[in-house]
């Protein structure tokens, strides 16, 4: 009898060890220990190239269209030029395929800032202030008449309007009236004004 008893006991015990295996395994595989194994096993989800490191791609430069010194694709001041992902990385391209890389094929598409011209040259608008400014011809050219004529009728406000008129064209704080950009080399001698408002944000500074 106790002999039955225990041969019937046997396999409830196995069958309860056998629940509890399961139990245990799926706490493990579910819990932050099963996460940290899964990421240490690689299966965290595949990085995207536009998030990689510097250093970790290298990106091109852009193609400048010669008739107005901007990238040749740029709209809505915005260009974008081609990144090459360093060798053995593998990562998402920007067509959502996993790819490892060999250096010499395009990752991402990395968005440049650019510029809006119209046809407005810096070089000839600072050469007419220059020998012309006393007629106006620097604001005829730019698209201001109403003043171009009045510094031809005071012969450039007796010369004075004109010097100041030089130098605003020449530090690029008067330009065209449409508001559009003067076209200067692409790495010419552009300036870029700096100018904080209650929308700037200033980030913390994180000291080591």
């Amino acid at each position: 009898m106790a002999a039955a008893w225990s041969s019937g006991l046997a396999p409830l015990g196995a069958v309860a060890a056998q629940f509890l295996g399961v139990l245990w395994l799926i706490s493990v595989t579910m819990g932050p220990w099963g996460a940290a194994a899964t990421a240490a096993a690689g299966g965290e989800e595949l990085l995207k190239c536009e998030d990689l490191k510097v250093g970790q791609y290298i990106c091109k430069d852009p193609k400048i269209n010669d008739a107005t010194q901007e990238p040749v694709n740029c709209t809505n001041y915005t260009a974008h030029v081609p990144c090459f992902p360093a060798p053995n990385i593998t990562c998402k391209d920007f067509s959502g395929n996993e790819t490892h890389f060999t250096g010499s094929e395009i990752g991402f598409l990395k968005p440049i800032s650019c510029r809006n011209v119209n046809g407005y040259s810096y070089k000839v608008a600072v050469a007419l202030s220059l020998f012309l400014g006393w007629l106006g011809a620097d604001r005829f050219y730019l698209g201001y008449p109403a003043l171009g004529l009045l510094k031809f009728c005071t012969v450039g406000f007796c010369g004075i309007g004109s010097l100041i008129d030089f130098i605003l064209i020449s530090m690029q704080i008067v330009g065209p009236s449409d508001g559009s950009s003067y076209i200067i080399d692409y790495y010419g001698t552009r300036l870029t004004r700096l100018s904080i408002t209650n929308e700037t944000f200033r980030k913390t500074q994180l000291y080591p």
